[in-house]
């Protein structure tokens, strides 16, 4: 006769050896079962889950039958290798999954008003440089262009981008620079190559989302480095380096995501005396560095690529669907990235290098910036005045990027204001998001896209659900 069981955990009707079986699959896709670890021995199960050894045998030949362990003579059951793709999510996948959600929303193109979005609209970008200058009408690339390529990217691409860093005052060669697929891309290759689960790593609280999302899916520690409006908080910092002493500190210095600030010389240079005193590569991401006409304060005009690995990218400034950015570091640190690089990608899109390599020496990138400067100087000074007039609260000055932050009123919920937003077709970005801590008083706030927030439905919005 075959038992039923209702217990704890398990499901209605079914028998004891498929609920025995279902809570150990439960354990195995969460992560908490290693891929190759043992399985209890039928004793101990049967101890364990209080059920005859017979009913262990049963539940253990239901996960072999299932892929989800493997029987080893004389040695019992080990968890497979491909056990946590059977089933639901692991775990940190699902929260990697969740802090990524607000991407979704921006990918999607049902609001009207998109004040969130971390993008200028296409009109400022890729409609202005992209369909004049590389239309389907324009010059194709050679035929020799259709091979993959060195790892490494184009390189009259990367001498360029080499000698737009010298005008930075930042000294880098050819072979301190590797092309990638954006900084995303360039991002996780550096989360892959340096950092391994239980890591600890140290990020802009609040900061960059998506990375906080290759971060859980590399199951590494995330701490939250308190951000001012002129930087890193660093007494913050300093205290965390020393405590947790972590791998990396990702950071932005330019028109920081979300709060709109940039970094001062004097936090620059203590930031990088406190990174350097306890051995911490800085990561530093920034997107809107060409924006510039005067080099702005970096790390890593600071440290000259030393302690600092730094990103840049072509999305935020020309077309997020190039899809092409870059990593400078020092020479042995590129070299470990392009051959991850090689081994995960082969390569980036020659063609797309070759079109930006086109684009720079011909002029068209650099009238583009000024135009795009001027356009985010104007809007931007336009929304902080619109939003001061009405007595709203700013983080930070405009330093250079798209973004403002407004600080909620207190007891104004920033997700529940998200979701009025997205009632009246309004995209609204909330601060918590953006946040490690989700207790922390810069969750109260939300980013403003300054490229897309000169609306009157957006600020007669804000009058009804902020008053």
């Amino acid at each position: 006769m075959t038992l039923k069981a209702t217990e704890p955990g398990g499901k209605s009707g079914a028998t004891l050896a498929e609920n025995v079986a279902a809570r150990l699959v439960e354990d195995i896709v969460a992560g908490n079962r290693a891929p190759g670890s043992k399985l209890p021995s039928i004793r101990n199960a049967a101890r364990e889950y209080g059920v005859s050894k017979n009913t262990i045998v049963e539940a253990y030949d239901r996960l072999a039958a299932s892929g989800h362990v493997t029987p080893k003579a004389r040695s019992g059951f080990t968890v497979s290798k491909t056990a946590q793709m059977n089933g639901t999510r692991p775990r940190h996948v699902s929260e990697a999954v969740d802090i990524a959600s607000l991407l979704n929303a921006q990918l999607e193109e049902s609001f009207e008003i998109r004040v969130g979005d971390g993008r200028p609209p296409p009109a400022w970008a890729e409609e202005s440089e992209i369909r004049r200058h590389l239309g389907l009408f324009g010059r194709g690339p050679s035929q020799g262009a259709d091979g993959y390529g060195s790892a490494w990217g184009f390189p009259p691409l990367r001498q360029q981008i080499a000698r737009r860093l010298s005008n930075q005052n930042i000294q880098a060669t050819e072979k301190e620079i590797l092309l990638t697929f954006g900084a995303n891309h360039a991002l996780d290759l550096v989360v892959r190559a340096f950092l391994a689960p239980g890591d600890v790593v140290l990020v802009d609280e609040p900061g960059y989302y998506p990375l906080f999302a290759k971060l859980k899916l590399a199951q590494v520690r995330v701490i939250g480095v308190r951000r001012l409006p002129d930087g890193p908080d660093i007494e913050d910092f300093a205290e965390k380096v020393s405590a947790e002493r972590p791998k990396l500190f990702f950071t932005q210095s330019i028109g920081h995501n979300p709060t709109g600030g940039s970094i001062s010389l004097s936090v620059a240079h203590s930031i990088l005396t406190v990174a350097a005193r306890h051995n911490v590569t800085i990561v530093e991401d920034d997107p809107f560095a060409d924006l510039s006409l005067v080099p702005p304060n970096r790390l890593a005009t600071l440290d000259q690529l030393n302690h600092v690995i730094s990103i840049g990218t072509f999305s935020k400034t020309l077309s997020a669907s190039l899809r092409s950015g870059h990593i400078a570091g020092r020479a042995d640190k590129v070299a470990a990235l392009a051959e991850l690089k090689m081994l995960t990608t082969v390569n980036s899109s020659g063609h797309v290098e070759r079109l930006l390599h086109r684009l720079i020496s011909e002029g068209h990138y650099d009238r583009h910036l000024r135009r795009l400067a001027q356009r985010i100087e104007t809007a931007a000074t336009r929304v902080h005045s619109a939003l001061s007039q009405n007595g709203y609260s700013i983080f930070a000055g405009n330093g250079g990027g798209y973004y403002l932050y407004l600080m909620l009123p207190r007891g104004i919920d920033d997700i529940e204001l998200a979701r009025l937003g997205a009632k009246e077709s309004i995209f609204i970005a909330p601060g918590t998001v953006f946040c490690i801590d989700k207790q922390s008083p810069m969750a109260a706030g939300i980013r403003i896209n300054v490229s897309r927030a000169d609306d009157e439905r957006f600020f007669d919005f804000l009058l009804r659900k902020l008053s």
